[in-house]
């Protein structure tokens, strides 16, 4: 699978995605720190790893619903999108798991 060019797609509902967009001075470092930070997460399976884009699937603890956790690297920038497959809501867990993505990461960074 190649990774998007144009980037990631934006969620389509609010209530069950998050969508996160920042540039950063040294990307490439940025993007293998989140990609190792997002293999420890539990009950996640990599679906996609290569230079650029990073694909994962995180169940949940007790319902193993199934999440998609997307990183891309384009030019100076990373994307992040987290999203529930089913549902209309995720009770914030998809925010939540991106927030513990980039809090770890300015820990690393500190």
């Amino acid at each position: 699978m190649r990774y998007p060019k144009l980037g990631l797609s934006t969620c389509l509902n609010p209530l069950n995605c998050v969508f996160f967009q920042k540039e950063f001075e040294d990307v490439d470092k940025t993007f293998d720190l989140l990609v190792t930070i997002a293999q420890k997460i539990p009950r996640t399976k990599v679906l996609v790893s290569n230079e650029h884009y990073w694909k994962g699937v995180c169940r949940s603890l007790i319902f193993r619903f199934p999440d998609d956790l997307e990183i891309l690297k384009i030019d100076n920038k990373i994307q992040i999108k987290s999203a529930s497959r089913y549902g209309g809501s995720d009770i914030g867990v998809n925010g939540t798991r991106v927030g513990r993505l980039l809090t770890t990461l300015e820990k690393f960074n500190s």
